[in-house]
């Protein structure tokens, strides 16, 4: 039986080896998504873009090489004209905005690749259940089957 795929998002692995936050709510975020990691994700088939690589691979030296780490080996999946097309969608008749373009690709690649869930802890552009229903009209207008937008603690099987 194949496993479910899940698009991990920069954000997973960017709270995988943050610092600890004096945030309450974002050390419970962290701890969330470490917690998957360790007991979730080898039940999913996990992939990331090249969006995710660059920007896994921005900021300090040290920490986006544990990023970078974190993902190598991972599948890779191509940004394809049709991901570009329905990204330049979601900013230009979406609710998301043009300087969230990068956002956009992410949910854009997971909607052409078939992902069954993208990951992510982005509730600003991504899992948001306001913008949720515009941008699901969106993706299926384009053809593609939008994945669940969900973050680590959504995807935990009841294990939390």
């Amino acid at each position: 039986m194949a496993l479910r795929s899940v698009y991990l998002e920069t954000t997973i692995v960017s709270y995988l080896v943050a610092r600890p936050s004096r945030s309450v709510l974002l050390a419970a975020h962290q701890k969330t998504t470490k917690e998957w990691w360790a007991n979730r994700r080898r039940d999913f088939d996990l992939f990331v873009s090249q969006v995710v690589i660059d920007e896994a691979a921005a900021g300090e030296k040290a920490k986006a090489e544990e990023r970078l780490t974190l993902i190598v080996g991972l599948p890779l999946l191509e940004i394809e004209e049709e991901a570009t097309r329905l990204a330049r969608a979601l900013t230009e008749k979406g609710p998301i905005p043009a300087k969230a373009a990068r956002d956009a690709l992410h949910l854009a690649a997971a909607a052409v690749h078939g992902m069954d869930f993208l990951l992510t802890w982005n509730c600003k552009h991504l899992a948001n259940a306001e913008m949720a229903g515009r941008v699901d009209r969106i993706v299926l207008r384009h053809g593609f089957k939008p994945p669940r937008i969900c973050t680590p603690e959504e995807l935990m099987g009841g294990a939390v």
